[in-house]
C-alpha cells in the first residue's frame, strides 16, 4: 500500500533467524522490515509459484527429461534437441538419424537413471551434452552437463573432471553412456494426490520467543481454512480465496494498532515437492502525520464598489489552528497538583501540631489540677537554725575527715583533764 514502507535485508544476514521448530528442514528465504502507519492496512508479500495447485489431466505429464547437445562440428554453434520422455509416455527422438541410436532406460522415472546412450559414436557427436529434468508441477528445474569428446586412440579415451563438469574422451565407433542419475523421491514416485500443500501464518508479540509463537492462519490446497484467535484477529487478517490458484499466500492486516507489532512468519510446506520455506517480517507501527489546516485569505480595509454583475466568494480570516493543546493541559495539571500536595501538607502539619498541645495541656491538668497547693499549711521552725546564722562557714578544708573534726570541737568544746590529780591524792594520804 502507498501509507506503507517495506525494507529488505539480504540473506546475508539469515544465520541470525531461528530455525522453524515445527520443521527444521525450513528454508529462510527473505527476511522484511514493514513500517505502516496506525489505523492503515498492511500487507505482507508471500508469493510463491511452486505451490500453485495444478491437477494434470493427461496422465502425470508433470515430470520430463530430455537432453540437449551444443555442437560446433558444423560451425553453426547451436542447441540441438535430441531427445525427451515424460513420466507417463514413450521417450521421443528428433532427429532420423538418431533413431534407434540414442535412447534412454524405458524405466528412467522409476528407476531415476536418465543416462543417455550413443551408439557407434562419430566425431559430429562431439559437444557439450545437457540433461534437462523439469517437474512442471513443482516448479523444478535441474540440469547436468557432460562433455563428448572423440578420439581415434584407443589410449587416449579416459574421463576426468574439469572444475565445471565432466568431460568423456571416448574412441571413435564406440558406445559411450552419458550419466544422469537423480533418484530423488520427487523424480521417481508418482504424483499422489493426498499429498497437500499447507500454508501458515504465526505471530511473536515482542519480547516472546518464537517456539511460543501464536498461530493465525492455517490454509490448505484442499479448500480447508483454519483461524485461530479471538473473533476480531480473525476478522482483520485474511488471506484470498484464490490463494493457491495464484500462488499469493500473503497476510492483510486491516485497521493497524499498536499491538500489531511484531514478528509475522509466513510458512509455505509442499511435501511432495520438498518445498519447506519461510519468509519473516518485522511490522512496526507507526503515528499518522497530523497536517496543520491554515485557511488562507486576506481582508481589505478598503473595500472596493461591489459590483453587481460580479459573483464573489465569502470572506475567511487566515486562522491557524493549533495541532493540539494537550502540552498546556499538561503543565497545568503539574502546577494544580503541586499547589494541592503543599497545602495538604500544610494542613497535616497544624493538625498534628494542635494535637501536640492539647496533649500537654491535658497532661498539666491532670498532674496540678486535682489538688491545690496552699503554702500557708506548711510551717518551718527556724528556732534551731539561730545559733548557725553567726557561724562561720569556711570552706578550705581539705578533706572531709578535717572537716568532721572542727565539726566536733564546735559541738562539744575540749575538757581540761589532770593526769596527775589522783597521783597526788594517793601520794599525800
Amino acid at each position: 500500500p502507498a501509507d506503507a514502507t517495506i525494507t529488505l535485508f539480504f540473506l546475508c544476514s539469515l544465520p541470525s533467524v531461528p530455525a522453524d521448530a515445527s520443521n527444521p528442514d525450513s528454508v529462510v528465504v527473505s527476511v522484511l522490515n514493514i513500517s505502516a502507519t496506525r489505523g492503515s492496512q498492511a500487507v505482507l508479500p508471500c508469493k510463491s509459484y511452486r505451490m500453485v495447485w495444478t491437477q494434470d489431466r493427461l496422465n502425470d505429464r508433470q515430470r520430463v527429461v530430455h537432453w540437449d547437445v551444443y555442437s560446433t562440428y558444423y560451425g553453426d554453434n547451436k542447441m540441438e534437441r535430441l531427445c525427451d520422455m515424460y513420466s507417463a509416455g514413450d521417450q521421443r527422438v528428433y532427429s532420423s538419424y538418431n533413431q534407434g541410436r540414442i535412447l534412454m532406460p524405458q524405466n528412467a522415472f522409476t528407476d531415476g537413471n536418465f543416462s543417455l546412450v550413443i551408439k557407434d559414436v562419430a566425431e559430429s557427436d562431439a559437444g557439450v551434452y545437457s540433461c534437462n529434468l523439469h517437474h512442471h508441477y513443482c516448479h523444478l528445474y535441474e540440469t547436468v552437463k557432460i562433455q563428448l569428446d572423440i578420439t581415434k586412440k584407443a589410449k587416449a579415451a579416459k574421463e576426468y573432471w574439469d572444475g565445471e563438469k565432466a568431460v568423456i574422451v571416448a574412441l571413435e565407433g564406440s558406445t559411450v553412456m552419458l550419466p544422469c542419475v537423480n533418484r530423488n523421491h520427487i523424480w521417481t514416485e508418482r504424483h499422489s494426490e493426498e499429498e497437500q500443500q499447507v500454508v501458515h501464518w504465526d505471530r511473536q508479540p515482542p519480547g516472546v520467543p518464537h517456539d511460543r509463537a501464536d498461530r493465525l492462519i492455517d490454509l490448505y490446497a484442499s479448500g480447508e481454512r483454519r483461524s485461530y484467535g479471538p473473533l476480531f484477529i480473525r476478522q482483520k487478517m485474511n488471506i484470498t480465496d484464490t490463494a493457491f490458484a495464484l500462488g499469493d499466500f500473503s497476510l492483510r492486516i486491516s485497521e493497524l494498532e499498536n499491538a500489531d507489532e511484531g514478528t509475522y512468519s509466513c510458512h509455505l510446506h509442499h511435501h511432495y515437492c520438498g518445498l519447506h520455506e519461510r519468509r519473516i517480517y518485522q511490522v512496526f507501527v507507526t503515528e499518522p502525520v497530523r497536517e496543520k489546516k491554515v485557511v488562507n485569505l486576506t481582508t481589505h480595509n478598503n473595500a472596493p464598489a461591489v459590483d453587481p454583475n460580479v459573483v464573489r466568494g465569502h470572506n475567511v480570516i487566515n486562522v491557524i489552528i493549533p495541532e493540539s493543546r494537550i502540552h498546556f493541559f499538561q503543565q497545568l495539571g503539574y502546577v494544580l497538583a503541586t499547589l494541592l500536595l503543599f497545602i495538604v501538607l500544610l494542613i497535616i502539619v497544624v493538625f498534628i501540631t494542635r494535637k501536640r498541645r492539647q496533649r500537654g495541656y491535658e497532661y498539666n491538668v491532670k498532674k496540678y489540677g486535682e489538688k491545690d497547693v496552699n503554702l500557708k499549711e506548711f510551717t518551718v521552725d527556724t528556732t534551731d537554725l539561730t545559733q548557725y546564722r553567726n557561724e562561720d562557714i569556711r570552706l578550705d578544708y581539705k578533706n572531709n575527715i578535717l572537716k568532721e573534726k572542727a565539726e566536733q570541737a564546735r559541738s562539744f568544746p575540749a575538757k581540761n583533764i589532770d593526769l596527775d590529780k589522783d597521783f597526788r591524792k594517793e601520794y599525800c594520804k
